[in-house]
């Protein structure tokens, strides 16, 4: 299948195989992460020559209305809707859902290393919403591939006013960020639903800038097609298995950071990916909500994402030659699972532990792994930092258990 990318920045990315010398000589520390989504794509606005592959029936209640951009703490005004009318909901909401730019450096001369040569220029564009208000202050949500990489954010109003955003923190693994912009008169602060409480053909509705500001605010309507799926996607920091809402909304280039939205005007998801093939309609895929509140609480408290680390490098199995595996690793042949140590970052848990290059994951935890996605889904969604978790590998044909007691680093590598 073909997927899609919603980020627009213009960064192409590919995997390629290792030969097997600089598998183990040049592996920097972390795991290898990956810039080819393996299998999804997410979406966000470029020119048709820059799409590339790399990587969510009850009355209306609320939403709150943002008074003055004051710095004191006034609370926000309750605009209530009477009916769940889909265009109530969109006239309620439309003043809190917002256009992102992604600016990055460029170079009008390619032989001039003179900052004074370079400029910001467009990588690309996504949507996002305001889903807080503190005094003077009001934070948006919206896609890390979004915003990632970009050397200034610029942020378009639902009036069309451009201000200036500003990032609070951002997780690649999750595809979640936060920005702050100054607090504006009579914008919406978007109210976060329950998504756990969504059942499979719940009517849906998708606000987005699809294709950029020509086309802001454009209004999708479809259902909620299936929860609780899981999608593979390879981001900047490495694979990793993300847990989406899927809807038949209607999802285009752009509409990556803004919200899904159900028929009470809550927010429970912010769409993020699609599949896009000839022939495939329909299939959209959003964050939860209930996923994504916390990692926005925590970017906003810490500015990133702390995870267990246990530092090594590692190298899929199935990207070395099985004669390698079995005559130069010992390995026995019916090890045919696992993920292989490429390096150990000095210092880390691993090291300290005694990890080897060369050395053959099996399990972490006392659960099979049968790749780096694996051990990264077991590390980050099954173990805290401080932990003791036993490590069961094969060093020289020879099979062994060793204990890492896990610890923290800005890194959010395994």
């Amino acid at each position: 299948m073909g997927y899609y990318d919603e980020t627009d920045s213009t960064r192409e990315k590919t995997k390629e195989r290792k030969s097997l010398r600089p598998i183990f000589s040049s592996m920097i520390s972390g795991v290898v992460g990956g810039a080819l989504v393996l299998g999804v794509t997410t979406y966000t606005n470029q020119t048709p020559d820059q799409v590339s592959v790399t990587n969510h029936d009850k009355a209306v209640e609320t939403v709150t209305q943002s008074q003055s951009s004051s710095s004191d703490n006034t609370p926000t005004q309750p605009v209530s809707l009477s009916t769940n009318s889909i265009a109530d909901i969109v006239d309620a909401l439309s003043p809190g859902i917002v256009g992102i730019t992604n600016l990055q450096a460029a170079t009008s001369n390619p032989f001039s290393r003179s900052q004074s040569d370079s400029q910001s220029v467009e990588a690309g564009t996504g949507s996002g919403f305001i889903f807080k208000k503190e005094g003077d202050i009001e934070y948006i949500l919206t896609n890390n591939h979004v915003i990632e990489g970009a050397q200034n954010i610029e942020v378009t109003l639902h009036d069309g006013k451009k201000v200036s955003g500003e990032l609070v923190g951002a997780d690649a693994l999750t595809d979640i960020a936060v920005l702050k912009i100054e607090a504006q008169e009579n914008t919406v602060v978007a109210n976060l639903g329950d998504s756990s409480s969504l059942r499979t053909g719940e009517d849906v509705i998708a606000i987005g800038n699809p294709l950029g500001e020509e086309f802001s605010r454009t209004v999708t309507q479809g259902i909620v097609s299936g929860i609780d799926r899981t999608i593979d996607v390879t981001t900047s920091e490495g694979d990793w298995a993300l847990n989406v809402i899927q809807t038949d909304a209607a999802i285009n280039p752009g509409n990556s950071g803004g919200p899904l939205i159900n028929m009470n005007g809550e927010v429970i998801g912010i769409n993020s990916l699609k599949i896009s093939q000839s022939g495939v309609e329909g299939l959209g895929f959003a964050i939860p909500s209930n996923d994504v509140l916390p990692i926005a609480e925590e970017l906003m408290q810490n500015g990133k994402i702390q995870r267990p680390f246990i530092g090594v490098g590692l190298v899929e199995m199935n990207e070395v030659p099985a004669y390698f595996l079995q005559e130069n690793m010992k390995l026995p042949e019916e090890v045919t699972e696992g993920v292989i140590v490429g390096n150990v970052s000095p210092g880390s848990p691993a090291d300290e532990a005694g990890l080897v290059q060369q050395d053959v994951i099996v399990a972490l935890g006392g659960q099979k792994v049968t790749s780096s996605n694996d051990l990264r889904r077991i590390l980050y969604s099954e173990t805290k930092i401080g932990d003791e978790v036993e490590v069961t590998l094969y060093r020289g044909g020879e099979k062994m258990t060793v204990k890492i007691t896990l610890s923290n680093r800005d890194a959010t590598n395994a």
